[in-house]
């Protein structure tokens, strides 16, 4: 995993997952599952609130309503909690309570700078995707974002939202030209079935080494912040 030599060497696009990777939320997934949990009657302390927290923690970077589907079974309650979810999570971004991961910003203009198309990908809805993008300043940082309902409804694990993202950029002529980074496995592992030739687990959020390992990360990086050097070949 850490031989410089295995590292693609025309990497024309780059993947990069939001909250966790270049965005620090500060636990407000779980703040917002609260709210979720508590719309659909699962009061905090019991067992079934445990469960549930902890199928989320375990599913970080899961497309959302994907995990209430899950939690909660039918259509209707995936979707009231999703809405909750949704909510609770905008009021929260829009009370200040996100900020960049340190370096994020000057990575992806470093990125930019050196010719490599960017783009950002996320689980939430679209609607809390802008309200974070507008809290940052990077409504016009990237020329494009991605939310599972861009890319047909199925977030990660699944490769659509990476693969989106090859076909609307043009930016690279083969899916090994692809970088993928995110700090979960599920993010790794939408990086790898899209066929990219670089994914990488970042330490800045959800998952461990061993989990990006199983799902077959190429590199685990300590920050976001490290990928301009890495694929410059000075690391």
């Amino acid at each position: 995993m850490d031989n410089p030599t295995d590292i693609p060497q025309d990497i024309r696009l780059v993947v990069l997952d939001m909250a966790g990777t270049t965005v620090a939320d500060g636990g407000l997934v779980e703040r917002a599952f609260e709210a979720a949990a508590t719309e659909l009657g699962v009061e905090p302390g019991s067992p079934g609130h445990a469960e549930h927290l902890a199928y989320v923690r375990a599913t970080m970077g899961e497309s959302k309503i994907s995990v209430f589907r899950h939690l909660f079974g039918d259509e209707d309650r995936a979707r009231r909690a999703n809405g909750a979810f949704e909510k609770a999570y905008g009021e929260l971004v829009d009370a200040g309570l996100i900020a960049e991961v340190p370096g994020a910003r000057e990575t992806i203009e470093r990125l930019t700078a050196g010719g490599r198309t960017v783009v950002l990908t996320t689980g939430f809805a679209r609607v809390t995707q802008d309200a974070i993008l507008t809290a940052l300043g990077w409504r016009d940082l990237v020329p494009l974002t991605l939310c599972p309902a861009d890319a047909g409804g199925r977030g990660r694990p699944y490769p659509d939202m990476v693969l989106e993202a090859f076909l609307r950029t043009k930016a690279a002529e083969d899916v090994r030209q692809v970088a993928v980074a995110g700090d979960t496995s599920y993010d790794v592992l939408s990086g790898v079935r899209a066929g990219a030739g670089l994914v990488a687990g970042v330490r800045t959020g959800a998952h461990t080494d061993a989990e990006f390992t199983a799902a077959g990360a190429t590199r685990v990086l300590d920050s976001v912040a490290d990928l301009p050097a890495l694929l410059a070949g000075d690391r």
